[in-house]
C-alpha cells in the first residue's frame, strides 16, 4: 500500500500514482493522519505490517535504490533486500525486530511531536481557510518543536512553489553535516557491490 501525504490532495499527488500505473492500494492523505499515527518524518518511509496487523518494523527510510539530487546522494538497495527477505521468510526473517527493539524504535525521541503535529494540522487548516499569516505562525511552531520533521517543511513549501527550492536548500544547509535522511538501520543487509 502507498500513502501520499499531501495537503493538496488529488490535484497535487494523484498524477504520481497515475504516471506510475500502480496496481496496488493507494491513498492520498490530505490530513496527514498516516504520518502522525506512524511517526514518519520524511519520504520515502516504509513500515512493515504483518498479516495479523502487527507492526514488525517501524517507520524508517525506505529507498529502493541510490538517487542523486544535485550534490545530495541518498539511498541504496538494502531496504529492498531486507523487504524481499521478509516476504520470503515471514517472521523468521532476521529483519523482523524483537518486541523490545521495536518498542524502543516506535517510542521516538521527541516528546514534543504530538504538539508539533497539532500545530502543523492547524496550519494546514488555516491555510485552506485563507488565513495565511495565522497558518505561517503555526507552521513555525510545528517546525520549532520538531525541526527534523521534513514533512512539516515540505507541506508548507508546497503552498509556495516559487520559494520552495530556496527554502529547501537553506534548511538542508542548516543541518551542518547531519543527514537529510536517516541512515539505513544497522541491521539491514550489507550493501551490494
Amino acid at each position: 500500500m502507498a500513502a501520499a501525504q499531501d495537503s493538496g490532495g488529488e490535484q497535487a499527488a494523484g498524477r504520481f500514482y497515475d504516471d506510475a500505473r500502480v496496481t496496488f492500494t493507494t491513498l492520498i492523505d490530505e490530513r496527514h493522519l498516516v504520518t502522525a499515527l506512524f511517526g514518519a518524518v520524511n519520504v520515502p518511509t516504509g513500515v512493515w505490517i504483518d498479516e495479523q496487523g502487527r507492526i514488525v518494523r517501524p517507520p524508517e527510510t525506505a529507498w529502493s535504490r541510490r538517487w542523486t539530487f544535485g550534490d545530495l546522494a541518498v539511498g541504496d538497495e538494502r531496504y529492498v533486500q531486507a523487504l524481499r527477505d521478509w516476504v520470503a521468510k515471514g517472521a523468521k526473517s532476521p529483519y523482523v525486530l524483537s518486541g523490545e527493539v521495536l518498542r524502543a524504535r516506535l517510542a521516538g525521541s521527541n516528546p514534543d511531536r504530538p504538539l508539533a503535529d497539532a500545530h502543523f494540522r492547524l496550519a494546514v487548516h488555516l491555510y485552506g481557510a485563507g488565513q495565511r499569516e495565522a497558518a505561517a505562525r503555526h507552521w513555525r511552531s510545528a517546525q520549532e518543536l520538531d525541526p527534523l520533521n521534513w514533512n512539516y517543511h515540505r507541506q508548507e513549501w508546497a503552498f509556495d512553489p516559487g520559494t520552495a527550492g530556496a527554502k529547501w536548500r537553506a534548511k538542508y544547509e542548516s543541518l551542518g553535516g547531519r543527514p537529510y535522511y536517516d541512515p539505513p538501520a544497522l541491521d539491514l543487509p550489507a550493501r551490494d557491490r
